[in-house]
């Protein structure tokens, strides 16, 4: 790469880091007390609340995509705050299958790729993987080579919880895990799904 084209990947970069930062402030401001679901608010839980089973099962997808998950967490309704969600929603997590948990893998997609839907969960993963843009060539291209040697090595796409991360730290990341034996990494696959869903959740109930 010459001098010119380096410096300009740096300033790229520097850029996306920037945005990164900016999106996952926001993030952290949102979840505040005073702010949202974490500061037990009855409107949003009502809304969740009053929905039918069906509609509050489809809103919960977005969350987590495993029906067992989202038909759970419906059942439990009405819960009478946001520390009862959350409690629920640890529980039906904690009772996935391996089974479920790929069911709602194959609803996230490759870091590195840009959703095009119009639904939550395609705009929640764009903000999600804010870090991505602007990232220079060399770093998508690795991004994209990754991703098929960890589908081939797993099975599964590689998920991370991408808030507040550049390209280069999710990068990172998966060739760290590309190094996991099945058991860790279905361990850490658990893991970053659940941070996903907590996050989303409360975006869910901040703007129903």
């Amino acid at each position: 790469m010459s001098e010119p084209e380096a410096r300009g990947a740096d300033l790229a970069e520097e850029r996306a880091d920037r945005g990164t930062r900016e999106y996952a402030t926001r993030e952290r401001h949102a979840s505040r007390p005073g702010t949202g679901v974490q500061a037990g608010t009855r409107e949003p839980l009502e809304w969740l609340n009053a929905l039918p089973a069906g509609d509050a099962e489809r809103e919960l997808l977005a969350c987590c995509g495993s029906q067992a998950w989202a038909g759970s967490v419906a059942a439990g309704r009405p819960y009478r705050d946001a520390a009862a969600l959350k409690n629920a929603c640890d529980r039906a997590f904690n009772a996935l299958t391996w089974a479920d948990v790929e069911e709602a893998l194959a609803r996230h997609p490759r870091i590195g790729d840009r959703p095009r839907g119009v639904d939550r969960a395609s705009g929640w993963s764009r903000g999600e993987q804010a870090g991505v843009q602007g990232a220079d060539r060399q770093v998508m291209r690795a991004l994209h080579d990754g991703n098929l040697a960890y589908e081939e090595r797993f099975g599964h796409v590689f998920l991370v919880c991408a808030t507040g991360l550049t390209a280069r730290r999710m990068l990172a990341a998966l060739r760290e895990r590309l190094g996991n034996d099945e058991a860790a990494e279905r361990r850490t696959v658990r893991g970053e799904l659940l941070k996903i869903t907590h996050l989303r959740l409360d975006k869910l109930l901040e703007r129903p």
